[in-house]
């Protein structure tokens, strides 16, 4: 629904030093200068959620992770979990990221249970699902999606966010139509809901976040490299 506060999320992915801290500081002061019409979250490297969680709490940002594991402890090495991200200060976490996908093998069984053990410690799942050209080129997009949803959401849910991510569009400069875009949020929106949010993800830039931040169901956006600059992060910001 369009009435859904917008929400913009940075996905830092594997970047980011202690001295990206000073980009926190840059997109507070420009946040400063007029109230944003939109929710932010920013998902750090694991490595610096728990200093970034203060400055982004200050400036009225929310923190979140990259992944979790679906357990909540154990011996998992160089595993994280849903309640470690809790503790350093996360609201949120993305799950089934197309990446963690393709490189890890994720599954949407493995990402519904990442989903559960986020649910059970008070972290908010971003769900990712998307096709790849191929399958778009095929007419399958809708039917690839709608599988994506039917196995990686858990059962009787209602605090979770959907991002919808065409694989062909993330880090291409690619962009969908607003009439694919459209049609795919249309079918998640019949799929969950009236009140969840459904982000758009994939080759978001300042330029083109206006078009699709206009599109009917959808609520926000998941930026991957336009967020790591604050005056680029920025002006995705303002076109919510």
């Amino acid at each position: 629904m369009d009435d859904i506060r917008k929400l913009i999320v940075g996905n830092w992915k594997m970047h980011g030093l202690k001295s990206a801290l000073d980009e926190v500081d840059r997109l507070a002061e420009l946040c400063s200068r007029g109230e944003p019409k939109a929710d932010i979250l920013i998902c750090p490297p694991a490595t610096l959620l728990s200093e970034m969680a203060g400055p982004c709490r200050d400036a009225g940002f929310f923190v979140g992770g990259q992944t979790c594991h679906h357990r909540l402890k154990g011996a998992y090495t160089g595993e994280i979990s849903a309640e470690m991200l809790k503790d350093a200060g996360a609201t949120h976490v993305i799950l089934g990221h197309s990446e963690r996908r393709l490189y890890n093998g994720e599954t949407n069984e493995q990402v519904k249970a990442k989903a559960e053990a986020a649910l059970s410690v008070g972290l908010i799942p971003i769900i990712c699902i998307g096709e790849t050209r191929t399958e778009r080129d095929s007419g399958q997009a809708v039917a690839v999606v709608s599988q994506f949803l039917a196995g990686s959401i858990p059962d009787e849910i209602d605090d979770f966010i959907i991002s919808y991510e065409p694989l062909w569009a993330i880090g291409t400069g690619l962009v969908p139509t607003p009439g694919e875009i459209a049609e795919i949020h249309m079918a998640i929106r019949q799929r969950v809901g009236g009140d969840i949010p459904i982000l758009y993800g994939g080759s978001v830039k300042p330029d083109n976040a206006g078009r699709i931040l206009s599109i009917a169901n959808v609520n926000g956006a998941l930026v991957g490299g336009a967020s790591l600059k604050a005056d680029d992060f920025y002006g995705i910001i303002k076109s919510a």
